[in-house]
């Protein structure tokens, strides 16, 4: 299977995608697919939205597989790497792209929605890529989905959030040290507002934010997964620790 698109085929990798079933993640894992990559695809509650994205990619020629796990239990990654790697045989990339959000006044957020985003935003994170770095192939790719939130937050009420993407941030550059003297590259992808079920184009709010951005309009799950597909080619081989807004300039 092939693309029209520049970039290096994908043949013969295999891709783990966190958060897989719908957004960002979905679009990630359509585009690794159309690539040549075999997919494995995580969720939490979308089952059908998962069975959906699987059965998007056969139809169009790829092969994908879905899992369930709990980002806040460590044996639940665990068992979703080693699944993957026992379902298509070897993993080469991985995108680190689930995560949960939360607004709100920094009085007013409890503790209980604070260990929510932390635990999955950067611990499950930190342990799907430890999990992952010794099922990778010599020269894999991690690829972490941060935000632009994590530099520049342009409204009050987003402070735990941006504190849980400027961690990614960190993981990225750690990673790259730890992985880089096996070839493994590892970088972020950083989006601003993307149209999707949790910050939807025509929300409350999207068109304030939509006004912040140089291009005065959301961007869509498939630009930033265009940016995730180049980071995972050779052609992207000598680029790790690295951080690549795609945000419209907001």
């Amino acid at each position: 299977m092939s693309s029209n698109s520049s970039l290096s085929s994908l043949s013969g990798k295999v891709a783990l995608v966190t958060g897989g079933s719908r957004g960002i993640g979905a679009a990630v894992a359509q585009r690794l697919a159309a690539e040549g990559a075999q997919v494995a695809l995580t969720y939490e509650a979308g089952a059908e939205q998962a069975r959906e994205t699987v059965a998007r990619i056969g139809k169009n020629g790829g092969r994908a597989w879905a899992v369930r796990v709990d980002l806040t239990d460590a044996a639940s990654i665990r068992a979703a790497v080693d699944g993957a790697v026992a379902e298509f045989g070897r993993l080469d990339i991985v995108v680190n792209n689930a995560g949960v959000g939360t607004n709100g006044p920094l009085e007013e957020v409890e503790l209980a929605e604070v260990d929510r985003v932390l635990t999955v935003n950067v611990r499950g994170a930190y342990l799907v890529a430890q999990a992952a770095a010794g099922q990778l192939a010599e020269g894999g790719r991690i690829i972490n989905v941060g935000s632009c939130v994590a530099e520049r937050v342009p409204f009050p009420g987003m402070t735990l959030y941006a504190t849980s993407k400027a961690a990614v941030s960190g993981l990225t550059k750690g990673l790259a040290r730890e992985l880089g003297a096996r070839g493994i590259t590892v970088n972020q992808v950083a989006p601003g507002p993307i149209d999707t079920d949790m910050n939807p184009a025509h929300g409350e709010g999207a068109e304030a934010q939509a006004a912040l951005t140089a291009l005065g309009r959301y961007g869509t799950p498939a630009e930033v997964a265009h940016t995730v597909a180049h980071l995972a080619t050779d052609g992207a081989r000598y680029v790790t620790g690295a951080s690549f807004a795609v945000d419209g300039a907001i």
